[in-house]
């Protein structure tokens, strides 16, 4: 493991390996993969297996306004870990992080800056 999967896996916390997603959604193990392909959700490998933020799914569905931000900052440029990154660093001025906001129904603000940094 480098030292940004290090970083990364600090501001994210804990994981759902797919299977364990999949069961969180009441989907398939290869729905969560779509899920990933079409930026529903973000994925990385973790000791060899696929991996997701257990923070991106709530109440048994995937985080309101979370795929619309995923798109975005995937339209926008960002790699699978600048996005993780991005999602998981607290903002002052939001306050929180943006998942955090996203959590809390609080995505216009969330994608409007996403938005933003494209330009």
């Amino acid at each position: 493991m480098n030292e940004n999967d290090r970083d990364t896996d600090t501001l994210v916390g804990e994981w759902m390996t797919l299977k364990d997603a999949a069961k969180a959604l009441n989907v398939s193990p290869n729905r969560i993969k779509q899920f990933i392909a079409d930026h529903k959700l973000l994925g990385v490998r973790r000791s060899g297996e696929l991996c997701i933020p257990a923070a991106f799914i709530s109440g048994g569905d995937v985080v309101k306004g979370l795929p619309g931000t995923l798109t975005v900052l995937s339209d926008s440029g960002f790699s699978t870990d600048e996005a993780l990154q991005w999602m998981f660093t607290p903002d002052d001025t939001l306050p929180g992080a943006p998942i955090d906001a996203l959590v809390e129904n609080r995505g216009t603000e969330v994608r409007r800056r996403a938005q933003a940094m494209a330009l």
